[in-house]
């Protein structure tokens, strides 16, 4: 096992910044997620890691030893790649096998008689076998070792390229969003798979992905990533529950908080629309001023008939997922503040558990349960938190 430290790290593509001043300690043995959409520099970070790309500024570090500055072969890293970038003229055996091989690497490996029989020596030696069998066990591959990749499935495949990660018993387990390829079905079996992985070989594992739902239950913990800088750093039940700011509040959660536009009153109740609220206990003594409030949907009730404590609204869409019905209303008397593309204006989301028979234009009154809510500031760059003296400070 071995600690990573990313010290102040950057990456520039000309005048960009793909991945700007990032610092991290990751412990012994643990399984951190870079979180992040399409194009954040969570990719280009695993790569700096690996040693596939340079680092433009900044220093890594495995234990106490600089890496950076090393080739990929002395890292002590093993990559699986999304693509598999499995060998398809060579069987699953000699796939594993492979990393093995090229640690004994001589330069007339090349020539095709002596270089063939020097690899299947060091392929049919005991503790090679022995290795590539257990490697092979522990991955369900056992019946698959003489078969070649175009055979097999696609999460077959995926096993092969963990194995071929696992066989070099690294310090370092690096994975670049192993799973897009897979169906739905698919991946959150691999998702179990790789999670068992973790506990058994007890390595450190950095893992790449843009899918939330795999971050919040593979990681210990999370680095959400946006325009290539770290929005957020812990452990997934904190960043849900407590946001560094609105952007992880609609990135994390499924589906996302909602942020209405508010005012927090000198008298500790919070206005949105029509509607003044108490402050929660974690809330109180925020200093009066326009917030943004945060209120996942399943703290949202319904109702059919008015009451002094509900918004009003209509129904735009209900999509039934089984075990609850996501409901889209669009407010009458508040206004959202979702930044994020595809956003509609002034549309709430609301989590009803069980099948709702509500239908698009039915008009809602709309409650709020404030006990888990989160005030951020109005331009949503940071959570408000309550402290002694009614000070304002960023969440860590």
């Amino acid at each position: 096992m071995a600690s990573i430290k990313l010290a102040h790290v950057t990456k520039a593509f000309g005048a960009k910044a793909a991945v700007n001043d990032i610092s991290l300690d990751v412990s012994d043995g643990e399984f951190l997620v870079l979180l992040g959409p399409s194009g954040c520099g969570k990719s280009t970070l695993l790569r700096m890691l690996a040693g596939l790309e340079k680092v433009s500024s900044g220093e890594i570090h495995l234990d106490q030893r600089r890496v950076d500055t090393l080739p990929p072969s002395a890292r002590d890293m093993a990559f699986v790649f999304q693509s598999y970038a499995l060998y398809p003229h060579m069987t699953v055996r000699r796939n594993i096998t492979f990393p093995l091989i090229m640690r004994q690497f001589r330069w007339w490996f090349h020539l095709p008689l002596l270089g063939g029989w020097a690899k299947r020596r060091i392929e049919r030696s005991p503790a090679v076998r022995d290795l590539v069998e257990r490697t092979a066990r522990t991955l369900a591959l056992t019946e698959m070792l003489d078969r070649h990749p175009r055979t097999l499935s696609g999460g077959q495949r995926q096993r092969v390229a963990l194995g071929r990660a696992m066989v070099r018993q690294p310090e370092v387990f690096l994975m670049d969003e192993p799973l897009s390829n897979l169906d739905a079905k698919l991946r959150t079996a691999m998702r179990a798979e790789i999670i068992k992985l973790h506990r058994e070989v007890g390595g450190t594992f950095v893992y790449v992905t843009h899918d939330q739902i795999e971050a919040m239950t593979m990681g210990t913990r999370i680095a959400l990533m946006r325009d290539g800088v770290v929005q957020q750093f812990g452990a997934p039940r904190e960043i849900y529950a407590n946001p560094a700011n609105a952007y992880v509040a609609r990135f994390i959660g499924t589906p996302p908080m909602n942020l209405l536009e508010a005012r927090i009153a000198p008298d500790g109740m919070v206005q949105v629309g029509p509607l003044a609220l108490p402050l929660p206990v974690q809330l109180a003594g925020i200093a009066a001023q326009p917030a943004l409030l945060g209120v996942r949907p399943s703290a949202l009730t319904l109702a059919r008939h008015a009451t002094d404590a509900t918004l009003s609204g209509q129904v735009v869409l209900v999509e039934h997922i089984g075990a609850e019905s996501i409901i889209s209303i669009k407010l009458a008397d508040a206004r959202t503040a979702h930044r994020d593309e595809g956003a509609a204006p002034d549309e709430i989301m609301v989590a009803e558990p069980g099948y709702s028979a509500l239908r698009a234009g039915d008009p809602v009154r709309i409650g709020l349960d404030l006990r888990d809510a989160v005030l951020f500031a109005p331009d949503g760059s940071q959570r408000l938190t309550a402290r002694p003296a009614a000070s304002l400070a960023v969440a860590a």
